[in-house]
């Protein structure tokens, strides 16, 4: 599954990382995540699958873009170093 495998890789780099797969629209998942003050949202649908990415959204600011695994991780071991 394409998620655990970049679950696997944010984790190895110290990233806290949980998969919401369950069979509910992406708009509850997105506002549930919101509410629950999640700061990032990686979501993967067929077409990022196919493109090998992730579609990134940020808690309060909406869509960011789409990126590679490898491109996400440095950004957010960024913001980890800085809030630590």
């Amino acid at each position: 599954m394409y998620a655990n495998k970049g679950k696997l890789q944010l984790q190895a780099t110290g990233v806290h990382v949980e998969i919401d797969d369950r069979s509910e629209k992406i708009g509850l998942k997105i506002r549930e995540a919101e509410t629950q003050k999640i700061p990032y949202m990686l979501i993967i649908g067929d077409k990022e699958i196919e493109s090998h990415s992730l579609a990134i959204r940020k808690r309060k600011e909406g869509n960011i873009g789409v990126m590679s695994i490898q491109e996400i991780i440095q950004p957010f071991m960024n913001e980890i170093n800085e809030n630590n």
